[in-house]
């Protein structure tokens, strides 16, 4: 409506000064202005809204299910014990130049849950997949309960319930916050590699020596990686994505394993 209104002004008021080329020339400019007036105002009242999540899909949660009882190390699915609904989060953006075009609502989902694991004690979780891709377990808030009868019952879910189990004698973990854009909004289908030495001879070791590998920061508790050139980069002593280094995940499957350790002596050229 501006667009017309301001064309046929301008065209006039071109006229009244510089006759058909000024006629020419109002209208050009008026028809611009009228633009920018429309696309502003039609802009604001264009609201498109993305789709938004209402139910939990994805992994299972089936009543009844035994909880596996596992030796050595695997790789088990678990069973969803808890959750809470998904946190919304929106945001507003707008897809026009300069502020103008119609804002776009998105959303981002953000979820609370728990699984079950196997059977405890354990001795703890090395590797976690999220539909079949390792994830990095720095960057997300994880707790592992290992599964023995004296575990606590977990913070977020006595926040959420109140009166919350324990689930004493199964080891499970729990997931706060987890950003589900990733992978689709949804909680994605889980594995877990579980370790669960047989009992006896860890807790008869209580001196190691280590020795390295061919690496200049072996025993580096940060990450450190080294430059390839053109924006890219290799990480030196970070492969395993559950700690910040491979030294402190290696420390810490030791003393998993082997609990009465005392003494490590370490191997240096």
């Amino acid at each position: 409506m501006a667009t017309l209104v301001l064309q046929a002004a301008g065209a006039a008021l071109g006229g009244m000064l510089g006759g058909p080329m000024g006629a020419m020339a109002g209208r050009t400019l008026g028809a611009m202005a009228g633009g920018v007036i429309d696309n502003r105002l039609m802009g604001y009242l264009t609201h498109a809204q993305m789709p938004r999540l209402h139910m939990l899909n994805g992994m299972g949660s089936v009543e009844g299910t035994p909880i596996p009882r596992i030796y050595g190390r695997a790789r088990v699915g678990g069973q969803v014990i808890w959750a809470t609904r998904f946190l919304e989060v929106n945001g507003h953006q707008s897809a026009g130049g300069k502020g103008t075009g119609p804002r776009v609502t998105t959303y981002n989902y953000y979820a609370n849950f728990a699984v079950g694991l196997c059977e405890g004690p354990i001795a703890y979780v090395r590797r976690v997949w999220a539909d079949g891709k390792e994830i990095d377990l720095t960057l997300l808030n994880v707790r592992i309960y290992l599964g023995d009868e004296t575990q606590t019952a977990d913070p977020l879910i006595v926040a959420k319930e109140g009166l919350a189990p324990a689930y004493r004698g199964m080891a499970y973990a729990v997931f706060e916050l987890m950003p589900l854009a990733s992978f689709g909004n949804r909680i994605p289908q889980l594995n877990f590699e579980v370790v669960r030495p047989v009992s006896g001879l860890g807790a008869m070791i209580q001196a190691v020596d280590l020795i390295p590998g061919a690496s200049e920061y072996a025993y580096a508790p940060l990450a450190f990686t080294s430059s390839l050139g053109a924006g890219s980069s290799l990480a030196e002593n970070r492969h395993q994505l559950q700690r910040v280094s491979d030294w402190t995940a290696s420390i810490d499957a030791l003393q998993a394993l082997c609990p009465n350790l005392k003494n490590v002596a370490l191997v240096v050229a």
